[in-house]
């Protein structure tokens, strides 16, 4: 795999050479083309003008920003390079940020920092630093000169894991909505959640959860192709748990959790109390 950037990770004075790798992959999508019903044909968009419904060839189409509704100000390449940064090769880490105290919902997208010829030891020092601290290396990144982020640097096992960020005024303020006071939880209610919660508790694990609408969708496109008939099921939509019930589902959710504990209990004792029934009748 070819690295996306190279250049240097810088933090105070130190200085180090490394390369971007993408830290994700995407999953093989099932992808599908818009075609003409009657006779399967593929079909092709076109650049077609609002006013005079024409064709409109590449040469006549420029950018433009709407200030207000159907008012634009035309932008031309000129204004972009004017715009643009320089390009830089280097990650300045700016600030040095607990990592409880970053909202996830500011990042992004992860990279691999890989350190390049000369680099292990800074990188490695970096690395057990950022991991000792409970830190987040917080700092910009130019790819292009058209694509300046921000960014994370954090530890992921023995990996510097680069995290495209968003900017403060990318996020939705909490504020924006309304959501229940927790003074409407009565304490009884929240001991018997948090012990179902405790009882559903496992380490995670990304290999138990799959894409179940890609698998469907394969399921049906190859009963298709064998000529066979799809049966359609509604959805029907799931009803709140009544307020006066939610006690009583909280306890039924807690036996249940109950009797699946003793099922397993019993499938792992069962092959012992047979063996041992076995060697008392042989005596």
């Amino acid at each position: 795999m070819r690295p996306i950037w190279k250049g240097a990770l810088s933090f105070g004075l130190v200085n180090i050479p490394v390369q971007l790798y993408s830290a994700i992959q995407a999953g093989e999508r099932v992808s599908f083309r818009l075609l003409h019903q009657s006779d399967h044909s593929p079909i092709r968009y076109e650049r077609v003008c609002q006013k005079d419904g024409k064709t409109v060839p590449w040469d006549d189409i420029v950018k433009g920003y709407e200030y207000a509704k159907g008012r634009f100000v035309v932008m031309t390449d000129d204004d972009f390079k004017a715009a643009a940064l320089e390009s830089s090769k280097v990650i300045e880490i700016l600030d040095f940020v607990g990592a409880d105290e970053i909202d996830p919902r500011y990042f992004e997208t992860p990279y691999y920092l890989l350190p390049a010829k000369g680099g292990e030891k800074p990188y490695a020092l970096l690395r057990e630093a950022v991991r000792n601290t409970g830190t987040v290396g917080i700092g910009k990144i130019t790819m292009r000169s058209n694509s300046h982020h921000l960014a994370g640097v954090k530890v992921v096992g023995d990996a510097l894991v680069l995290e495209i960020m968003r900017f403060g005024d990318e996020l939705v303020n909490t504020d924006t909505y309304s959501f229940p006071k927790a003074d409407t939880v009565r304490p009884q209610e929240l001991q018997m959640a948090e012990q179902l919660i405790g009882n559903l508790t496992e380490s995670f694990d990304a290999s138990k959860y799959e894409d179940d609408y890609r698998a469907n969708l394969m399921r049906i496109i190859k009963a298709k192709l064998k000529g066979k008939k799809v049966e359609v099921t509604e959805p029907t939509e799931p009803e709140a748990t009544p307020v006066v019930d939610l006690m009583a589902r909280l306890q039924e959710s807690l036996n249940q959790g109950k009797t699946r504990s003793r099922g397993e209990k019993a499938v792992a004792g069962e092959r012992p109390a047979r063996a041992t029934r076995a060697r008392r009748k042989t005596a």
